[in-house]
């Protein structure tokens, strides 16, 4: 287990994890990287493959200019960064974190590509007469994830965990053979970094990010930014529902509604949750919300145990295929949400750790070959719909897992290598390029 789940819900901003928190991550750490040097005159910024030829619209060169001022994803200001970007932009000069003025260009190559993934960046920095001081290069890999193009077979020293996985069938052995549940297999690897206490605290508060952003996007109206004019619908459904009266017999269109309004957050640039990345940042919280609204008993203590629960579905994911949607499609983004959720809810429905690896497995399944063919480059269409789609079938995966006594054909970690290949055998133009599927077939107006 070489990340952490805390690696795989970090806070961020909007519209997608690998094409806005990636980036800006990235030209914060090359920005940080220059300050032992005086010399810098500007700063070129060059994007390839999916970056380049959907950056626009992901925001992705806003992101990276935001990012070489300095600033983090977690803690930017959303309700600024459009304002500060387009004054930085108009200048076409920034404020390097030292305080140091630079001159700014950013490159967005559609059709070029870097070796080491799609997402793939470099960074130069310059002196006055045009010699290079420093030069970078990065691949954002998903999730908001980050690697070094000259460190990309080196892992961080990790620390010693209890009960170390790597695949599904590890996991379920170590079950087994310890009589600890999923989530307490988990409690016991993330105390090597941190207190248990710290741990619990922690969850708690990356729920009360992803639940404060339900409630924005359920009161939030109008038009999504981008230039496709779609309506945000959250509000309208919660209303609509609300008139219903008792909730409990809408409980699936609450789900639902509770997944576009995060997502609806997402396009607009709000603070999200990656989970595990952005463009799937609705499915998880919409269906831990469903837990806490619907569930009689559900409380703290089920949030933690769910949270772990599909952290430990998502290393899997992460670790032996991709949770990148310009690498995979979108099989590793919602894909992956959804079996992660699924894992999650079954967990804190009382299931077994054979029915929370059935859960996880049935939520992937069925959710093999799905395409990544955003329109306009956008996180909106068909990603909103999507996630609350999605949504209902990871409560449904969970749901059928644990009518059975978790015996099943396929295995969570056969499910997660079809994915893998499914990914490597997907044309180019069905993975984040915006070069397929409706991407080409939906008039943009």
């Amino acid at each position: 287990m070489a990340v952490s789940v805390f690696d795989l819900f970090s806070i961020g901003i909007g519209p997608s994890s690998s094409h806005t928190v990636g980036p800006m991550r990235a030209a914060a750490r090359f920005a940080h990287l220059l300050a032992e040097t005086d010399q810098v005159a500007s700063v070129r910024a060059e994007l390839f493959g999916s970056l380049g030829a959907t950056g626009h619209g992901h925001g992705t060169p806003k992101a990276v200019l935001l990012g070489l001022e300095g600033s983090d994803p977690e803690t930017v200001d959303v309700r600024t960064a459009d304002e500060r970007a387009a004054r930085i932009n108009d200048a076409g000069r920034l404020r390097l974190p030292t305080g140091r003025p630079a001159g700014v260009d950013v490159v967005l190559h559609r059709r070029r590509t870097l070796p080491g993934h799609p997402n793939g960046m470099t960074f130069t920095a310059l002196r006055t007469d045009g010699t290079e001081v420093l030069r970078r290069s990065y691949y954002s890999v998903g999730g908001g994830f980050v690697v070094d193009a000259e460190n990309t077979g080196v892992r961080a020293t990790q620390p010693t965990v209890e009960h170390p996985f790597s695949t599904g069938a590890e996991l379920l052995s170590l079950a087994n053979t310890t009589g600890l549940s999923i989530p307490a297999l988990m409690l016991a690897n993330e105390s090597a970094s941190r207190p248990a206490g710290d741990v619990r605290s922690g969850l708690l508060h990356i729920w009360s990010v992803m639940s404060s952003c339900i409630d924005a996007g359920l009161s939030a109206e109008g038009i999504l930014p981008g230039g496709l004019k779609v309506r945000r619908r959250a509000a309208s459904f919660a209303r609509q529902l609300r008139a219903a009266g008792d909730p409990a017999p809408h409980a699936m269109e609450w789900l639902t509604a509770y997944a576009m309004a995060v997502n609806e957050e997402n396009a607009a640039g709000g603070r999200v949750v990656t989970a595990p990345t952005n463009g799937a940042a609705g499915i998880l919280p919409a269906v831990l919300r469903y837990y806490t609204e619907f569930v009689p008993g559900a409380g703290p203590d089920g949030v933690v145990r769910f949270l772990l629960t599909a952290g430990a579905i998502g290393l899997l994911f992460k670790e032996n295929a991709s949770i990148s949607g310009a690498e995979v499609g979108c099989q590793g983004e919602v894909g992956s949400a959804c079996a992660m959720a699924a894992a999650g809810l079954a967990e804190v429905l009382g299931g077994t750790p054979e029915q929370v690896e059935n859960a996880a497995e049935i939520g992937m399944e069925h959710n093999l070959g799905l395409t990544c063919d955003p329109v306009g480059g956008l996180v909106q269409i068909p990603c909103i719909e999507r996630n609350g789609m999605a949504a209902v079938k990871a409560v449904t995966a969970a749901k059928m897992a644990l009518r059975g006594d978790g015996r099943h054909h396929v295995s969570l970690d056969k499910v997660i290598k079809t994915m893998k290949e499914t990914g490597a055998d997907m044309k180019v133009k069905y993975k984040e390029t915006a070069r397929g599927g409706l991407a080409v077939n939906v008039i943009e107006c």
